[in-house]
């Protein structure tokens, strides 16, 4: 597990070729390789090399206890098997909040979106995620502004359990104006990130953890997205591992809008209005 522990901490996630190396030799010789050099300098081995060369696994899972968060690995039992799908496997994940809702993760749907959106969109992210926990689903989505933030409190309101993967660590609070909803959510649902406690979010990592948000669920949901929002990269990427991807229509003059109208005209993602809408499409495909 300490060897396991000091791997994730040096190594950012979403390498297929690191995850892949790890699940196909085992953490323990990876990080004697990595340490005796025998890789070449690639994949930003040397760095990497460097970082595990100045800490120690114990300290890091000592870092991670100490904020009250968990360490899981593939190697435990309650790990999300969906996660197994990705051609990056994350070589782990920090949690906070209630572990026990790992198993919840099995029947969830993601609601993603704009950090902008319209008050019509808002407030179908928060009927949506009503709508699935009133089922005894989950709701997953990113923690942000907007369509996320409707999404996880439509799915508190009506006491039903919400996971927010995070693009940085579990102690940032990132957005800062969203740390009442994450107080909300550690204790009343889960909190998941693939980096340390304290490392802040960059935007490489947003789009990174989407694979996540995509993975973790049955299906996804985007409710209002801009054209070239990035949200569309979670859609692609829960497409890529044959999750349903659903979205929601507005009006055709709102640029809110555009982005959902854009895979619905693709015939990338299925319409829908409402939560029934959704367990349509996703129940004969979970119940196989």
């Amino acid at each position: 597990m300490s060897n396991r522990a000091a791997l994730f901490a040096a190594i950012e996630g979403g390498s297929s070729f690191w995850s892949n190396e790890i699940s196909t030799r085992g953490a323990d010789e990876v990080f004697s390789r990595l340490v005796g050099g025998a890789y070449p300098d690639r994949n930003s081995a040397l760095k990497i090399s460097e970082r595990l060369l100045s800490i120690r696994g114990e300290e890091v899972l000592a870092e991670i206890n100490s904020g009250g968060n968990f360490f899981i690995t593939p190697e435990d039992v309650d790990w999300p098997l969906r996660l197994n799908d990705l051609s990056a496997i994350p070589l782990g994940l920090i949690g906070k909040g209630n572990r026990n809702y790992l198993l919840e993760s099995a029947q969830s749907i993601s609601i993603v979106g704009t950090r902008n959106p319209t008050s019509y969109g808002g407030r179908i992210a928060g009927d949506l995620a009503a709508g699935v926990v009133d089922r005894g689903w989950a709701v997953i989505s990113g923690g942000a502004y907007g369509i996320d933030a409707a999404a996880h409190k439509g799915a508190l309101v009506s006491e039903g359990v919400t996971i927010a993967i995070l693009a940085g660590g579990t102690e940032r609070s990132y957005p800062a104006a969203n740390e009442r909803l994450f107080r909300d959510i550690e204790e009343m649902g889960l909190m998941l990130s693939e980096v340390m406690p304290k490392v802040p979010p960059v935007p490489a990592r947003f789009l990174i953890r989407n694979r996540l948000i995509a993975a973790l669920s049955a299906g996804t949901v985007v409710v209002e997205a801009a054209f070239r929002s990035g949200s569309l990269r979670t859609a692609r990427e829960a497409a890529e591992i044959f999750r349903p991807v659903m979205a929601v229509p507005g009006l055709i003059t709102s640029p809110t809008s555009e982005g959902c109208h854009r895979l619905i005209g693709e015939r990338c993602a299925e319409l829908i209005t409402c939560a029934a809408d959704i367990f349509e499409l996703v129940m004969p495909l979970t119940s196989k």
